[in-house]
C-alpha cells in the first residue's frame, strides 16, 4: 500500500485559523461568556444573512433542530409526517420523538430524492399534517418547487431538512431562503461545521422563529415564566465562535470540495461508476461526491479501496423503512424498492476542504486499477 487517503480530514484549516479560535476561546473564558452572549447573536445574524432569510435560531444540534421545527409547526401525537425512505435516521427519529408517526415515501432512483408525483400520491394516501423534504448530497431535491406547491395546495406543513445542503441553491436562491421552515446541522463533518454539535432553524416567519427560539430555551417567555414545555437546546458559545470564524472561509472551502467532485466526475467518466450531479438550475455545495455502481460490484470495489487505504462512504447504507425498529413506529410506507437499491449501490469518494491534487490522483488511480484490471 502506498499513500492512504482519508474519506474526510477535518484538520485542514486556513493559516492562522486555529490560533484565532484559541484567542477567541480565551476571551470567552475571561468574560465567562459560556451560555448566550455576543458570539451567539453574531452567529445567528451571519447565518441568516448568508442564507437570505430573516430569522436563524441556533440550537444544540441538527436533530434538535428537526424536533424544534416540528414542535413549532404544532406536530405531535396523532399526526402523520411524511419522510423520505432515503435519509439519515435523525429525520425519522425526530418525528417519533415529538410523538408523531412517520410514513416513509420512496425516492427516485435517478435523482435519489423525492419526486413530486410520488409525494402527492403519499399526501392523498396518508393525509399527513407535515412532511420532511430532505435535500441530500449537497444539492436541492430537483422537484423542490413542485413539492412546495403541492404541499401548499393540500395544506401540508413542509419542513426542509438541509443538513447536507447549507449554501446550496435552486433557482438562484439558497434552498433555505425558499423554505417555509428549515433546519441544518453544523456537525463538524458538514461543509460548515462547528467545533462540536450545533444546529440551526431558519424561517422568514417571525412568529415561527419566536416559538422555535422559546422551545429551544425551556419554552421561556422570560427567565421564570413559560409559554411552552420546551427543553434545553441552546447553541454553545464555543460552537458559535468556531462558526463565526469559519463562515468567511466557506466559499474557499466549497471551491476546494468542488474541485475534488468535478475531478472524479471528469477523470472517472466512462467507467461502470455513474457519478450524479444535481441538474440545471441547481447549485450544489459539494458536500460529497455521489456515484452509483451495481451492488455486487460495490462490494468488491469497497474491499479494493480498503486494501489500498482509500477512504469512502456509503451515504446511506440502509433505507428507513427496513431498520430493525422502524415498523413499530411507522404509519405506513410507499416503496418501490428504490431506496433499498440505492443504499446498496451508492458510493462516496474522499471529498473535503483542501484535499490535495496528489490525493485526488491517488483515488482516481486506485479506482481505475480496479475497473481496468
Amino acid at each position: 500500500m502506498t499513500q492512504p487517503v482519508p474519506f474526510i480530514d477535518l484538520s485542514r484549516f486556513e493559516p492562522g485559523f486555529s490560533e484565532g479560535f484559541l484567542t477567541g476561546v480565551r476571551t470567552l473564558v475571561e468574560k465567562t461568556q459560556f451560555v448566550g452572549g455576543p458570539q451567539i447573536e453574531l452567529c445567528e445574524k451571519a447565518l441568516a444573512a448568508h442564507e437570505g432569510v430573516t430569522h436563524a435560531v441556533g440550537c444544540a444540534n441538527g436533530t434538535d433542530a428537526l424536533q424544534l421545527v416540528l414542535r413549532a409547526a404544532d406536530v405531535g401525537p396523532g399526526d402523520i409526517v411524511l419522510v423520505p425512505d432515503m435519509t439519515f435516521w435523525a429525520t425519522f427519529e425526530a418525528v417519533v420523538n415529538v410523538g408523531a408517526r412517520p410514513a416513509t415515501v420512496d425516492v427516485d432512483r435517478e435523482t435519489l430524492h423525492w419526486n413530486a408525483r410520488l409525494f402527492e400520491e403519499a399526501v392523498l394516501k396518508f393525509k399527513p399534517k407535515a412532511a420532511m423534504l430532505v435535500h441530500l448530497y449537497g444539492w436541492a431535491c430537483p422537484d423542490t418547487m413542485a413539492i412546495r406547491k403541492a404541499a401548499q395546495k393540500h395544506g401540508v406543513f413542509l419542513i426542509e431538512d438541509c443538513a447536507q445542503a447549507f449554501g446550496a441553491k435552486i433557482g438562484g436562491k439558497t434552498v433555505i431562503a425558499g423554505a417555509q421552515l428549515s433546519t441544518t446541522s453544523f456537525y463538524p463533518a458538514k461543509v460548515l461545521g462547528a467545533s462540536g454539535d450545533a444546529g440551526a432553524c431558519f424561517t422568514n416567519d417571525a412568529d415561527l422563529a419566536l416559538k422555535t427560539r422559546k422551545l429551544a430555551n425551556h419554552g421561556r417567555r422570560d427567565h421564570y415564566s413559560y409559554d411552552y414545555v420546551g427543553w434545553n437546546s441552546r447553541m454553545g458559545a464555543y460552537e458559535a465562535l468556531f462558526l463565526n470564524q469559519s463562515l468567511p472561509h466557506l466559499a474557499a472551502r466549497l471551491k476546494s470540495r468542488g474541485r475534488a467532485v468535478e475531478h472524479y466526475r471528469r477523470e472517472l467518466a466512462g467507467l461502470p461508476l455513474k457519478f450524479l450531479s444535481p441538474g440545471p438550475g441547481i447549485e450544489e455545495n459539494y458536500y460529497c461526491s455521489v456515484a452509483l455502481v451495481e451492488p455486487a460490484v460495490r462490494a468488491r470495489l469497497t474491499e479494493h479501496l480498503k486494501k489500498e487505504g482509500i477512504g469512502f462512504g456509503t451515504i446511506y447504507p440502509g433505507a428507513m423503512s427496513v431498520q430493525p425498529c422502524s415498523e413499530r413506529w411507522m404509519a405506513g410506507k410507499i416503496s418501490h424498492g428504490n431506496a433499498e437499491w440505492i443504499s446498496q449501490a451508492v458510493l462516496n469518494l474522499p471529498t473535503f476542504a483542501y484535499i490535495r491534487d496528489d490525493e485526488m490522483a491517488r483515488v482516481v488511480s486506485v479506482v481505475k486499477a480496479f475497473f481496468n484490471g
